[in-house]
Formats: structure tokens, C-alpha cells, sequence
């Protein structure tokens, strides 16, 4: 159906933790008929230096990921926050030709499936209610969905894939654009005000009875795991890539 050749970056917090997002995420492209491979010598994007301030630590990595996918007609990954620092960072970091050409070709997954292949009615199959988490790289860096501080016409690109899963509930949240409050080394030099933030963030969630809450950023997922395994709660965090390899067209 597609000629594209697909590169499929994956982010290392879903290598090293969470491997089924990953698997999920290269199952969904092969089952919309994409050429699709996860090159090997994988490396960190460089965001958690970046975000720290140590911007030119990781010049030697933007530029071996540009190498890495260069052959690639699209990089495709199932991570908003890398796909920002790619997208929007590497060109200030390690400007070159190539450089430029893997920030122009890079893209959050759902983001891939809505604006690329424009597809526009996945089969999937869900049976939960399933609260989604808008992290605010992919809400306010990608505009994957519309913010509540600006006036305008209410979307969400996640939500449109999987409002036509076959049995799935989505529950609306009372302040859905609102951040979990992991913001990688926020929850390490903040840690009482991070889970504060996202203690407000799953009472919301289980207030308006989701059974699960999927996002496209792991990060924010497992923070609020973390969260829910202390309190013991019973709602489950997964990928939004693991309900779209249910997909058939």
C-alpha cells in the first residue's frame, strides 16, 4: 500500500523497561503494510543531557542518529518527548544537511498514522474504558491535541485512532491537558510536587472510571504507575501502541 522505507527509533526507558511498547509499536506498523526495521547500535537520543543543560554533550549522539537513519524515508517512534528534542533541538545542537532531513522526517507514531497515512478508520479491538494521557511534549511540542489555554476547535489525534476501537470506552477527564508531573529530572529534584502533581492526575482518572490510561509517552505512564502500585489501585497504564496492534484494515 506504501512505498516508504520505515526507520523505528526506540526510546531507552521502553528498551529497557518497558520492551512491549516497542514490540507493539514495530507490530503495528508491519500490520499496516509497512516496510518497516528497528536498525541495531541504537543509542539515547541525548534528551535527559539536553534537558539538564548539557546540550553539547550530545552533539556525538544527534549526529550518529542522523547517521543511523539517514536510508530511512521516516523515523518513526513511539515517544513524544524524543520526537520533540529531535524535531526541535538537533537542528541548534548539531546543525548539518543530514541533521536537518531527520528533523524533518521524524515522527510520534500516532502523529505518523493520522498526518502521514492519513489513515482514518483502524480496525481495533479494546473492551475498556481507557483514559488517555496527553504528555505535554506531544500536547504542546507536536500539537498531537488541542490545550484548553487556547480557544479553538477541540481535537486530538490520539483520540481518533482509538475512538473506533471495537468495545472501547473513553473516559473524558476533568482536566485533561493537564501534566502528570513527571518531567524527567523534575521528578528527581521536585519529587513531593511530582507526586503531588500526579497523585491529582490518576484521581482524576479513576474519578471518571478509567480501567486503564494509555499515552504515547512511557515516562508519564510509568510515573504514574509508580503512583498506583503504592496506593495499590487496580486501573493498568499501557502504551497506545499496545491497543493499536489490534489493528486491522
Amino acid at each position: 500500500m506504501w512505498n516508504y522505507k520505515i526507520g523505528l527509533f526506540i526510546p531507552c526507558y521502553i528498551d529497557q523497561l518497558y520492551p512491549q511498547a516497542g514490540i507493539a509499536a514495530l507490530a503495528t506498523l508491519r500490520r499496516l503494510g509497512l516496510n518497516v526495521s528497528c536498525p541495531p547500535n541504537q543509542q539515547c537520543c541525548g534528551q535527559p543531557l539536553a534537558n539538564s543543560g548539557a546540550s553539547c554533550e550530545t552533539v556525538s549522539l544527534c549526529r550518529k542518529f542522523a547517521d543511523l537513519f539517514a536510508e530511512y524515508d521516516y523515523v518513526v517512534c513511539p515517544s513524544s518527548s524524543c520526537v520533540y528534542h529531535v524535531r526541535h533541538n538537533y537542528e541548534r545542537i548539531a546543525r548539518s544537511e543530514k541533521v536537518e532531513k531527520i528533523c524533518d522526517s521524524t515522527y510520534e507514531l500516532c502523529e505518523f498514522i493520522v498526518d502521514i497515512l492519513q489513515i482514518e478508520d483502524m480496525k481495533l479491538y479494546f473492551p475498556h474504558r481507557v483514559g488517555i494521557h496527553h504528555s505535554c511534549h506531544g500536547l504542546r511540542g507536536l500539537e498531537l491535541a488541542s490545550t484548553g489555554e487556547i480557544i479553538q476547535t477541540r481535537y486530538s489525534k490520539v483520540d481518533s485512532l482509538l475512538e473506533k476501537a471495537e468495545g472501547i470506552s473513553l473516559t473524558r477527564l476533568d482536566r485533561e491537558d493537564e501534566c502528570c508531573g513527571f518531567g524527567g529530572v523534575f521528578s528527581v529534584f521536585e519529587p513531593h510536587i511530582s507526586v503531588r502533581m500526579g497523585s491529582d492526575k490518576l484521581n482524576d482518572h479513576l474519578r471518571n472510571g478509567s480501567e486503564f490510561i494509555t499515552a504515547t509517552d512511557m515516562s508519564c505512564l510509568m510515573h504514574l504507575e509508580g503512583i498506583i502500585r503504592r496506593r495499590k489501585e487496580k486501573v493498568k497504564v499501557v502504551h497506545v501502541a499496545e491497543i493499536l496492534q489490534t489493528c486491522r484494515l
